[in-house]
């Protein structure tokens, strides 16, 4: 077996990049896991791991699934097959030891720890391959089951594999699942190629399985939530999984995995607060997409979560913020647009000096109108602009931005890392009342170089973040919640800039 080491990224990281620190118990450092990865995206990988997941599942193992990348639709059909929710994994949007943190505390009440790789397995961000799954894989002493495509392939597949094992050395490629078969004869052939000219073992050999079994539509999967035979669909998956994976040589690949060892430093990200304001949470078929340590920090830091939707009519309770996270507006555009009066009464709390952050569907949400084909329906108003939904992305990968506006969730100067998939975009000429907080140092955002459009104390842009990148932003939130729930019954707007 090839020595695991970790590496560092040769990519340099934003000013001000935060440093945290981690303690791994006991049970965790010995934890059984292992990474699933694939060539490329669409290799099947997804289907794979939720296969798996499902099957361990219902054997009784109790397994704390992760989504390396920034994914919310892939994480929450995993949280869905899993029983429990999944944790997305990001080199990239968090530290090393942030990252390990994370990794160390989900796994805590688990027994199992089942990571889904993103691209193909040495993918990165650049021509280091920096923050790819293979990274991630070496950070976490991993062993890596590489799902292969084989489709019309035979001995060549035993070339792909070969080559993986030998351009990283350090990588623990300890199996392969042969997907989309076509038959016993090209399995056998397949097979025999891969033990005669590698040292890797085959772990698993799936047929094609037609019709996909989860739809998908242009920003990948379709929801967990939009798909009524989900549960049906995982419980085939799982038995798929057991018919056609050798479980046992799973199980010892992932029971092989090397102790994990704690960085020097042994603090933690945050302590837990008393509760002392109410944030509301849009969590609906419009808006979703939420990371699990973005609302757990909001919780530590001292807020209790109520969750909200834009697309029923029942009274809010009192809040003191407001969190529209992303989603798909798009396809519930008629109903939010009928709802006048959830759209009036957000706007109102904009108005009175609410403390709201929204990410992208949410930003599109705070606008005056949504075209789509054509049909221009209308929004909150909070913001005097219209976002149009294109055919094409218009804005799609990882960003880092720095903040040169005053606001109520991120210090002026802060650079922080963070994502963008968004297939809508901004076709108004921005009134000059309205001022940008973030400069894109990479990534689109809303005009191509700037993001995070500001208003009295709304924060509205294309940019999501992970709260383990940006630890900041939580303790922020709940800050300027506690001021405005002091002020805003003098019907003052307070002052509540970080």
């Amino acid at each position: 077996m090839p020595e695991r080491v970790r590496t560092k990224s040769p990519v340099s990281r934003p000013k001000n990049y935060p440093v945290f620190a981690t303690f791994f118990p006991l049970p965790v450092s010995f934890m059984p896991r292992l990474i699933l990865a694939g060539l490329s995206g669409g290799a099947g990988k997804t289907i794979l791991t939720l296969g798996l997941c499902r099957h361990l599942v219902r054997n009784g193992l109790e397994v704390k699934p992760f989504k390396k990348g920034p994914d919310y639709i892939d994480a929450a059909w995993l949280g869905l097959a899993a029983g429990r929710q999944a944790s997305n994994l990001d080199p990239f949007l968090m530290p090393p030891q942030a990252l390990l943190s994370l990794f160390a505390s989900e796994c805590a009440t688990a027994r199992f720890a089942l990571i889904e790789g993103n691209r193909g397995l040495f993918d990165g961000k650049d021509a280091n391959g920096s923050y790819s799954t293979a990274e991630l894989a070496k950070l976490l002493h991993a062993p890596v089951i590489l799902v292969l495509d084989c489709t019309k392939m035979t001995r060549t597949v035993a070339a792909v594999v070969l080559g993986c094992r030998h351009f990283d050395p350090s990588l623990n490629l300890a199996g392969v699942v042969l997907n989309r078969t076509a038959g016993q004869r090209h399995r056998t052939i397949v097979r025999q190629c891969i033990e005669k000219y590698t040292d890797v073992p085959v772990v698993g050999i799936l047929p094609k399985i037609s019709p996909d079994p989860i739809p998908e539509r242009h920003m990948g999967l379709v929801s967990d939530q939009e798909c009524s035979e989900a549960q049906k669909i995982l419980d085939t998956l799982g038995a798929i999984a057991g018919d056609c994976l050798d479980m046992t040589k799973i199980m010892d690949i992932a029971n092989s995995a090397p102790p994990l060892t704690s960085p020097e430093n042994t603090a933690v990200l945050s302590p837990i607060a008393k509760k002392s304001v109410r944030i509301g949470v849009i969590r609906d078929a419009a808006l979703w997409f939420y990371y699990k340590e973005n609302l757990d920090e909001l919780k530590k830091q001292g807020a209790e979560l109520a969750e909200l939707s834009l697309l029923s009519s029942a009274p809010w309770p009192e809040i003191h913020g407001l969190y529209l996270g992303g989603g798909f507006p798009e396809t519930q555009a008629g109903r939010l647009s009928e709802n006048t009066v959830i759209r009036e009464l957000v706007r109102r709390l904009a108005d009175d000096g609410l403390p709201i952050y929204a990410e992208c569907g949410g930003f599109m949400f705070l606008g005056d109108n949504l075209i789509c084909n054509e049909t221009v329906f209308p929004m909150a108003g909070v913001f005097p602009l219209q976002t149009m939904l294109c055919t094409k992305p218009q804005g799609h990968g990882y960003t880092v931005s720095r903040v040169v506006h005053s606001n109520p969730f991120h210090p002026l100067g802060l650079e922080f890392t963070g994502h963008e998939f968004h297939y809508s975009k901004c076709v108004s000429p921005l009134s000059p009342d309205i001022s940008f907080a973030l400069e894109m140092h990479r990534g689109c955002g809303i005009d191509g170089r700037k993001d995070g459009l500001v208003l009295r104390n709304t924060f509205a842009a294309y940019t999501h973040l992970h709260a383990y990148g940006v630890p900041s932003w939580a303790k922020n939130f709940v800050t300027a919640a506690r001021r405005y729930k002091q002020h805003a019954p003098s019907g003052r707007v307070p002052d509540i800039t970080a």
